[in-house]
């Protein structure tokens, strides 16, 4: 296992059948050297668990493991200091710069240390599938730039967070799809899921996403302003309207150890509101072009139903989403971490609610 400090290292500009023993039933070669990026801050729990299972898979499946260590404080850096894998790589930054920052830096880490074929991206909380990298190692990569696995929660459903996307704004027809049916209107199905067929995407999350060097070169590094929330969703978009091609491969499967998006807003701490607001304003500026203000109009009284998730915080809530949207509204991506936490404690209803103690602290994970 290696340290890297953030001062030692520069700053970043912003399927075939399978073996029992994980290989491949077949002569497929390999796709090249793989290198997983995983991010996170103060969730040593969640963070051993996936650690574990990456430092499982075989040297020949995933090369390098870049652990970002978002200046922790939890004694994450000491457990990793007691792994003695050559493979482990730490990559720990003087403050903590979110899953944005986080992965943007890993990626600059990992191009300029390893320079590998493909990346992994992974949250803390998530891992692949027994076979899942052996399955990526069997596929016929060719002319894809970005692979997104299938993602599942641990008892086997979809994790609806990390379903990819397709470009509502790409077409007319995906337009009015997107119209009819909302948010199923331009994300994977289930059927999609259950096929053996690979399917062409424009968007998907930064969990079981391989990024291939030219996916990285085409698209550039995460945006590590955003800090929290819509990371992946830019980055992957920009890589298809750049000409990258995002290819859906249902068998290569990952789980992620996440809340359902039922209850995902249910316990949010007051400081996500920001992100969650001003980073969703954002991405839709990007994808929309000059339809981008008539959306407003339809998503922001929704966005604003979301209040009741908050009983007890609700003006705390307000203060946090009308700061967002006003920020979002103006593209402004300038606020320090610090000021966002600041806010949140000083709304009027701050301390009282069942959210803020269930948070337990103002950090950030990178899911």
């Amino acid at each position: 296992m290696t340290f890297h400090s953030a001062q030692s290292f520069p700053p970043f500009q912003t399927g075939p059948a399978i073996g029992a023993d994980g290989g491949s039933v077949g002569s497929t070669p390999s796709v090249g050297r793989l290198v997983a990026i995983v991010t996170t801050h103060d969730r040593l729990a969640q963070l051993r668990g996936a650690v574990v299972r990456l430092l499982s898979t075989s040297d020949s499946q995933l090369h390098q493991i870049v652990i970002v260590d978002n200046a922790s404080t939890d004694g994450t850096a000491d457990w990793l200091a007691s792994i003695a894998d050559p493979r482990l790589h730490v990559l720990r930054l003087a403050q903590n710069m979110g899953g944005a920052g986080g992965f943007a830096a890993g990626l600059d880490f990992a191009r300029a240390q390893f320079d590998p074929d493909w990346f992994l991206l992974l949250d803390d909380d998530a891992w692949p599938a027994p076979d899942a990298l052996a399955r990526f190692h069997a596929s016929d990569l060719a002319g894809w730039d970005a692979v997104a696995g299938a993602v599942h929660d641990p008892q086997g459903g979809i994790c609806d967070i990390n379903r990819p996307t397709f470009d509502p704004f790409a077409s007319w027809s995906n337009f009015f799809q997107t119209l009819r049916g909302g948010r199923e209107g331009f994300h994977l199905k289930p059927s999609d899921y259950a096929s053996e067929h690979v399917r062409a995407v424009d968007g998907a999350s930064f969990v079981g996403l391989f990024l291939s060097r030219r996916g990285l070169a085409l698209a550039g590094l995460p945006d590590a302003a955003l800090f929290i929330y819509g990371d992946d969703a830019l980055q992957t978009l920009r890589l298809s309207r750049a000409g990258g091609r995002i290819g859906f491969f249902p068998q290569i499967r990952f789980i992620h150890d996440h809340p359902s998006s039922q209850t995902a807003q249910i316990g949010k701490p007051l400081w996500k509101v920001y992100y969650q607001h001003r980073n969703a304003l954002i991405l839709y500026r990007f994808a929309a072009g000059w339809l981008f203000w008539p959306i407003c109009l339809v998503v922001l009284p929704r966005w604003l139903w979301r209040i009741r998730a908050y009983p007890g915080q609700r003006r705390g809530f307000l203060r946090l989403f009308l700061r967002g949207v006003w920020h979002g509204l103006r593209q402004r991506k300038c606020c320090a971490h610090a000021d966002v936490l600041r806010w949140a404690r000083s709304a009027p209803d701050a301390g009282e609610g069942s959210q803020t103690r269930a948070a337990g602290q103002y950090g950030v994970t990178s899911s």
